[in-house]
């Protein structure tokens, strides 16, 4: 708890010594993307299932915030402010990870990935072919986010606080989940669910709450990238930012939420100096190449390094 309370005060104070650039594009990015990504943690860790959705239900939130808000290009519905749309994109989203859990409840492994995945590539095809509400491939732009305090989302303060704040919140709601009772049938299940099962418990019901929840996080990180992109596109649902999400959790560490936030700093490092480093045009080649090689030398990611690396002292 105080190591965890010492590194949200670091971070506060944070961008007081660092340029806005990184306070925004980096930082903020990275925790934007690592709520996504750890509401795939909070699934494979303590559920024992891994989708590949969690980008789709982000998109969701997304989507319905911006055609809700007003003055998104083009101006789809409108008129709703921010205060909230925002609430009915996160119910959007958690009823999307509802729905996913109902339809893949009964699988596991490799048969919970492909469903997962075929279900996120139909809404991205849903939603590039879908004119009249998702206005197809260029999607909708002009998404701001609200204003806090008379400045604007994108402000890079606003936007690094917002982030924080949100990551912080959804982080500590994810360790309270777990210890709940609700938790720990949870990673009964995971562990050993015909045995669970013959406690009573409801083996189905757990599961598709679990990926409501999941859809509930994913949703934040959602509307947290919209608003940073100022807009959203079938493209930023597509297979690639699909796949990204896992990346992220896999070279961060699957065996704790924090994880999440460190491969996705990772990540964005890597996508950002990536022209400086190699070349822009391998940049899949040089992600494939670092994710092989912590996955080799670590399996439970940089997380599982550091583990070691603290034993090896002790």
């Amino acid at each position: 708890m105080l190591a965890s309370l010492a590194l949200l005060a670091a971070l506060t104070a944070l961008p007081l010594f660092i340029p806005p650039f990184w306070t925004a594009n980096i930082l903020g990015r990275a925790i934007a993307y690592g709520i996504v990504a750890m509401s795939l943690t909070f699934l494979a860790t303590y559920g024992g299932f891994v989708s590949l959705a969690q980008t789709m239900m982000g998109g969701v939130a997304g989507y319905v915030a911006a055609v809700l808000v007003p003055d998104s290009l083009p101006s789809l519905v409108g008129g709703v402010p921010y205060a909230a749309a925002v609430p009915i994109a996160l119910l959007a989203a958690t009823a999307s990870g509802l729905l996913i859990g109902a339809i893949a409840v009964r699988t596991q492994g490799i048969y919970l990935l492909m469903i997962t995945l075929a279900l996120a590539m139909g809404f991205h095809l849903f939603a590039q072919a879908n004119i009249a509400w998702f206005n197809g491939y260029e999607g909708i732009r002009n998404v701001v986010g609200p204003e806090v305090l008379g400045r604007p989302f994108r402000d890079p303060f606003v936007f690094y606080y917002a982030a924080l704040a949100s990551a912080a919140l959804l982080y500590a709601l994810v360790l309270y989940v777990v210890r709940t009772p609700f938790g720990l049938v949870l990673q009964g299940l995971r562990d050993n669910a015909r045995r669970v099962n013959a406690l009573g418990y409801h083996a189905a019901l757990h599961r598709i709450a679990a990926f409501g929840l999941a859809g509930f996080i994913a949703g934040c990180g959602g509307l947290l990238v919209t608003f940073y992109n100022i807009g959203i596109t079938p493209g930023s649902i597509g297979l690639g930012p699909t796949v990204n999400v896992l990346v992220m959790s896999v070279i961060g560490g699957l065996g704790h939420p924090i994880g999440a936030f460190i491969g996705a700093l990772i990540f964005t490092l890597f996508d950002t100096f990536a022209a400086d480093l190699y070349d822009r045009d391998r940049f899949n080649t040089l992600v494939g190449l670092v994710f092989l090689l912590i996955v080799l030398a670590s399996p439970d990611g940089v997380l599982g390094v550091a583990k070691r690396a603290t034993a090896a002292e002790d």
